[in-house]
């Protein structure tokens, strides 16, 4: 049950705050909803949840009007974004969290309607990770501080997949130095079965979707 679940992850995040001397208030449980119906989301909405993560922009536009209902909730884009969805990503989303370039950026910029973003950086060797490469950073942040419609707020990453949460300890300390290098408070990591490894590294967001809901639905 979705409660019983919520508060499980609840107490993780708590008990994993409290043992690296950090405030609960500063960790942001986003709940990653792909492949699961609006009216999960919904549920989830009525116990209190606010931050929502999708992957998939057509996906959640299929969802989008159901959500009407839900005032304060926001939609976090987590999934990579070709720059020929940007406009329709910039009109269903709050956030955008894998912005990976300066043509991305000033796509959604166009679209004339406020955003948050954060930049998706690639820390992994892996072909199949997304992401601006750590180099590319300085440009892309400036290039972003320019964008009238879009508000920095920091870094997110995914680590290669590994059941041992301390295999992703590396990639999440890579990645708070390079928030603190470029001084940018906003750290996006950790999942389900790495949270704790995350909070102790200095997350800010972690993106919890299993814990909460179950495994999800195979297409």
């Amino acid at each position: 049950m979705l409660r019983e679940r919520l508060e499980q992850v609840q107490t993780r995040i708590a008990n994993a705050a409290a043992r690296c001397g950090r405030r609960r208030s500063d960790i942001t449980l986003l709940a990653v909803t792909k492949k699961f119906p609006a009216g999960v989301i919904r549920e989830a909405y009525d116990l209190g949840l606010r931050e929502f993560g999708e992957n998939y922009v057509q996906e959640f536009e299929t969802k989008r009007a159901e959500l009407a209902a839900c005032p304060g909730a926001r939609f976090h884009l987590i999934g990579h974004l070709q720059s020929n969805k940007a406009k329709k990503a910039a009109e269903i989303f709050d956030v955008i969290q894998t912005v990976d370039s300066v043509k991305l950026a000033h796509r959604l910029d166009e679209n004339q309607r406020r955003l948050d973003v954060m930049i998706e950086v690639k820390l992994s060797a892996e072909a199949a990770k997304a992401g601006a490469d750590p180099g590319e950073l300085p440009a892309l942040i400036e290039a972003i501080r320019t964008c009238p419609q879009l508000r920095l707020l920091g870094l997110m990453t995914m680590p290669p997949w590994s059941e041992d949460a301390e295999q992703s300890r590396p990639y999440f300390a890579r990645l708070r130095a390079l928030a603190d290098q470029h001084q940018l408070s906003g750290l996006s990591m950790g999942m389900s079965h790495d949270l704790e490894v995350a909070i102790e590294e200095g997350a800010t967001m972690v993106r919890i979707g299993t814990a909460l809901f179950g495994p999800r639905r195979k297409n």
